[in-house]
């Protein structure tokens, strides 16, 4: 199956929508007490783009093998999840390699599209 993921987060908040062909799921959380007003809006993103993987997949939205379209909008993230640049913060980092690990275990099939931030429909749930 295909979905499309967005996502969001500030130092409060975060956010993800999954759409499939007929369905649209969205989904917000307050930050766990360990990141409440600690993180950085990057960090955030990176936390819900994991956290919101999790949830598709324990919700069994996203199953193995099924095709990611994840919607990006922000320049960083972007560049070091395609491939192109490295993390250097340690929270980034960690996430990034719980969102990789996943990917690999479920054998998602993902790509990566950036977009302007006025389209990412996670935005207006945070």
């Amino acid at each position: 199956m295909q979905h499309t993921f967005f996502f969001d987060g500030d130092s409060k908040k975060i956010a993800w929508v999954i759409k499939t062909d007929k369905k649209s799921f969205e989904e917000n959380r307050d930050h766990a007490e360990i990141y409440l007003d600690k993180v950085t809006s990057l960090q955030s993103k990176y936390i819900a783009l994991h956290v919101g993987l999790f949830w598709g997949i324990g919700k069994f939205i996203i199953k193995n093998e099924d095709n990611i379209l994840i919607k990006i909008d922000d320049q960083k993230i972007f560049d070091h999840l395609s491939g192109n640049e490295e993390a250097v913060d340690e929270i980034i980092r960690t996430r990034s390699n719980f969102i990789s690990k996943f990917i690999l275990q479920r054998k998602l099939n993902v790509d990566y599209e950036l977009i302007d931030s006025k389209n990412n429909l996670s935005s207006k749930l945070i």
